[in-house]
């Protein structure tokens, strides 16, 4: 209610007039006049300038939402954000793994207005610490810089298969490098355009030679026929990628200059990383089986352009199909 129609209830009711005569001077539903007295009058007669000022009390409180109330959805969101999920995987997973009770679905923005409106403390501090970017509030992310340089005897990616662009035939991977503090240190990344699987490979320098070998060690324990062709940037590690090309068997495109749209899954990819490898920390002190478990994690979390399954087990599929059903 306003501050005007609270004055007009106020004398109304000081008259003697009943609940149900002022709901109709203010065209109000009776139940609103009657939730109003019982939540602004207390046990006092109901005051304009008082209920005026505990409705905007009220409403300056953070309020989570009700479905999160629930005890059960609020563990389970809680559960899930400490594994890694956000909270659009969160949502997506409860509608899979619950279709028919409705009272199990939650949407991302619920999970977010819960997070965000929690008191400050521990909990709040761990929770938001969960999501990928981990802000103390919500505003939009920035775009990372993309690096260029010269490469010889590139293949424009204009002359990739139009079959990689549909996504429909598995096999066809996206590349680049995610640099550490300093850029003195670096972690190849890999990503199967179709299934979402990571991958991600311990360098030991940042140059060329230490790129190729490290996305030969780990491409080569990939099945060849989910191994066709690998899209990456201008960077200059990409230096050696006849080499690296004749020794997988796979062909390599190159994206135009600052055009990280036509890597987008691997952008993404990166951004996930993130969370998992700060910007401005040294990747020289992962192992790779600690990277090994890192891309696990990315690749047991639901994805919604999977109809949240997990890149794991798309993948997993596909590597048991016959030769016909991957399209050979």
């Amino acid at each position: 209610m306003s501050a005007k129609e609270r004055e007009t209830l106020s004398l109304g009711l000081a008259r003697g007039h009943s609940l149900r005569t002022m709901a109709l001077v203010l065209g109000r539903a009776p139940s609103t006049v009657s939730r109003e007295l019982a939540r602004n009058a207390r046990r006092a007669p109901y005051r304009a300038c008082t209920a005026h000022i505990l409705a905007s009390a009220r409403a300056r409180q953070p309020r989570r939402s009700r479905k999160l109330l629930d005890p059960w959805l609020w563990q389970y969101v809680q559960t899930h954000l400490a594994e890694g999920y956000s909270p659009e995987q969160i949502a997506g997973r409860l509608r899979r793994e619950y279709p028919d009770d409705m009272q199990k679905h939650l949407s991302a923005e619920t999970i977010y207005v819960g997070l965000y409106v929690l008191p400050r403390g521990a909990l709040r501090s761990q929770l938001l610490a969960a999501l990928r970017q981990a802000r103390k509030a919500r505003r939009p992310r920035a775009r990372e810089t993309d690096r260029r340089g010269q490469i010889p005897n590139m293949t424009p990616i204009a002359e990739r298969p139009a079959e990689v662009a549909t996504r429909t035939v598995p096999g066809h991977w996206e590349g680049d490098l995610i640099k550490g503090a300093r850029n003195g240190s670096a972690v190849d990344t890999l990503v199967e355009r179709t299934t979402r699987l990571v991958i991600l490979a311990r360098m030991t320098r940042t140059d060329a030679r230490s790129a190729r070998e490290g996305f030969t060690k780990k491409l080569r324990h990939v099945p060849t026929l989910l191994r066709q062709t690998l899209t990456y940037d201008q960077g200059k590690e990409m230096a050696e990628h006849e080499r690296l090309a004749e020794r997988l068997a796979i062909r390599i495109f190159f994206a135009d200059p600052y055009s990280p749209w036509q890597r987008g899954t691997n952008e993404n990819t990166n951004g996930l990383l993130r969370q998992y490898l700060p910007k401005g920390t040294d990747l020289s002190g992962y192992t790779q089986r600690a990277l090994n478990a890192i891309a696990h994690r990315l690749n047991t979390r639901p994805r919604k352009c999977l109809n949240f399954a997990t890149p794991l087990e798309v993948y997993a599929q596909l590597r048991h199909r016959s030769p016909v059903a991957l399209g050979t």
